[in-house]
Parts: structure tokens; sequence; C-alpha cells
């Protein structure tokens, strides 16, 4: 298995991933579900007031980690990104999906937005940690 499918098999589908931005000078870590994409970027979707949107607005540099969750000794990714803002229509169709409905009802909801995250850099962790690889663009 190549490493970029090494990747993918961990965050290729939604996951709660833990996203840091900068508050400042200060690192803000939250959950938001992610989906990784075969062009290794992440998807997400949030509200548009919310802190991390205006902290990636000011400053796009951010950190992801991705874990299954099932079992300590799964593997996982670390990631270092440039975040994007989308609030264009198009773009908030093109990576609706259903779990949002729940809290924006619509891709045309103007309070929803899509927060893209474009690797430049992939540590994948082997299960239990018996190998690390890293992956750049």
């Amino acid at each position: 298995m190549t490493l970029k499918e090494k990747i993918l098999e961990v965050m290729g589908e939604p996951h709660p991933a833990a996203v840091a931005t900068l508050d400042g000078k200060m690192p803000a870590v939250r959950f938001m579900v992610l989906t990784g994409l075969p062009d290794m970027t992440l998807v997400g979707g949030t509200m548009k007031n919310s802190k991390k949107v205006e902290q990636l607005t000011k400053n796009p540099d951010a950190a992801i980690s991705i874990w299954s969750g099932k079992e300590f000794s799964d593997p996982y990714v670390e990631i270092k990104a440039k975040g994007k803002v989308h609030d264009d229509i198009l773009t908030k169709k093109k990576y609706w999906n259903p779990m949002f409905a729940k809290f924006f009802k619509t891709a045309e909801n103007p309070d929803f937005v899509v927060l893209v995250f474009t690797a430049s850099e992939i540590t994948y962790h082997g299960a239990n940690m018996s190998s690390m690889e890293v992956w750049k663009r």
C-alpha cells in the first residue's frame, strides 16, 4: 500500500478532527468533522460566525490531527495545512453533505460556509506507532 493510500485510509471518510488555528499568537484547538479527498485536501462545514473562520481569515495556517478513535493502536495522521473559507454557493453545493442538514438545513443557508484545508505536509503514524512516514506536496 502506498503512503498516500495509507493516509487516505485514515482521513478519507468523514472523521472527527482536531483542528488548530491561531488566536493571535496562541493556538486554538477544536473538533470538527472533516473529509479527506484524494488530492490531499480536507473539507468541512461550519458556521460563518465561528472563531475558526475569523482566525483562518486572519492567518490561514492550520494544524490538524485525525485518528480513527476505534483502537488506541490505530494509525493516525498529523497535517500541516492552509485553510480557506468559502461562502459561495457553488462551493457550498459541491461539498454539501447530508450530515450538515441538521445544523444548516440547506447549502443556501448564509450562515453555512465550507472550510477547505490544503495539506502541505502529512505525517502518517502507523499502527502501534510502528512507523512514521511523511508525505509532502
